[in-house]
């Protein structure tokens, strides 16, 4: 069995292969420039300044574009490889039917299902596993400088959460070729579910693995002006707080008393007045701060774990129902 499913998935493990290790090899050679600048970087700034801020912040600038399409291909694999190897591996035998031929030999049903899901399977979680491994790798000075671990597209294309993926991708497309029949519907609807899944989960399930630690945060000059949206009325966007947090909730603009300054005069004084470069440091100088419901950034982990338990978890269901299905399959 498990000859007869390498002969029947080889081409698209060839193709595969041949991707994966045209990656790799960028990746080694971006990971040595992304490591040696950072290097550098480190040694001009120890000589003459104390703070490396601005160095670093221009060294992540540098290489911070590449390492984000870089993370979001790796974000497209895992679904690639489910509709392109999880979703024909069992809908071509039902189409052809050669399946009638293959469950009338000595090997049994849920046998021939076990080989496929778990050669296919475990190429698809080696596959996304070596990406993720040397994407982390190569852009982990970018990522430390920039301290956004948490945001979707770097949370779900480094570290374990991409073997999760990859291996419930596999059993979706197998199950939903053993449901629908035709391999390129299965294609299509392990595409749609597999998409709607990573929009979901990190919306609406992974803030809330662990209750969010809520604290105040001042806001100073330097951190108002990276801020991506400053609302007419006080309300904030894209607060990024030192030390890598992920900022679930973050509340308008207050004063030292906790009221919201939006409708204060100073505020509309300083929004109407102000050149965007003077803007930081006339709200800074109103003592604003904000309430935010954060998840530390030491919980990083953590998190990765719980994501990849979900999709094992998920996985094992999907198995199950697809090992349910091929017993009680008409021949």
């Amino acid at each position: 069995m498990i000859w007869l499913t390498w002969r029947q998935f080889r081409a698209q493990a060839l193709v595969g292969l041949a991707a994966l290790l045209l990656l790799a090899g960028y990746l080694v050679v971006l990971g040595t420039q992304i490591h040696d600048a950072h290097a550098d970087t480190l040694a001009h700034c120890a000589g003459g300044r104390a703070d490396c801020a601005g160095p670093l912040g221009a060294f992540a600038d540098r290489y911070r574009l590449r390492a984000d399409l870089l993370g979001y291909l790796l974000l497209a694999v895992p679904g690639a490889i489910g509709v392109f190897w999880g979703a024909p591996l069992v809908a071509r035998e039902l189409e052809a039917g050669t399946h009638r031929l293959v469950w009338n030999q000595s090997v049994t049903r849920g046998r021939w299902l076990a080989v496929k899901l778990g050669l296919v399977g475990l190429a698809g979680v080696a596959a996304a596993g070596l990406y993720s491994l040397l994407l982390t790798w190569a852009t982990g000075p970018v990522t430390a400088v920039l301290g956004n671990r948490f945001e979707p597209v770097l949370f779900a294309s480094r570290g374990l959460a991409p073997l999760g993926y990859a291996a419930f991708a596999v059993v979706l497309g197998a199950t939903l070729g053993l449901f629908l029949r035709r391999a390129v519907p299965a294609m299509a609807a392990t595409l749609v579910v597999f998409a709607a899944l990573q929009i979901a989960v990190p919306a609406l399930v992974r803030p809330h693995y662990q209750p969010p630690v809520r604290t105040s945060v001042p806001l100073t000059a330097e951190l108002i002006g990276r801020l991506t949206k400053i609302g007419t009325y006080g309300d904030i966007g894209g607060l990024r707080v030192p030390g890598g947090p992920w900022v679930v909730e973050t509340s308008p603009m207050l004063d030292a008393a906790g009221q919201e300054v939006g409708h204060s005069a100073w505020f509309q004084d300083c929004m109407d007045r102000s050149s965007l470069a003077e803007l930081p440091g006339c709200l800074a100088g109103g003592g604003v701060h904000v309430e935010i419901a954060e998840q530390p950034a030491g919980r990083y982990w953590d998190f990765q774990l719980r994501e990849t338990a979900l999709f094992a978890a998920l996985t094992a269901l999907t198995a199950g129902l697809a090992f349910h299905r091929v017993r009680r399959h008409p021949v």
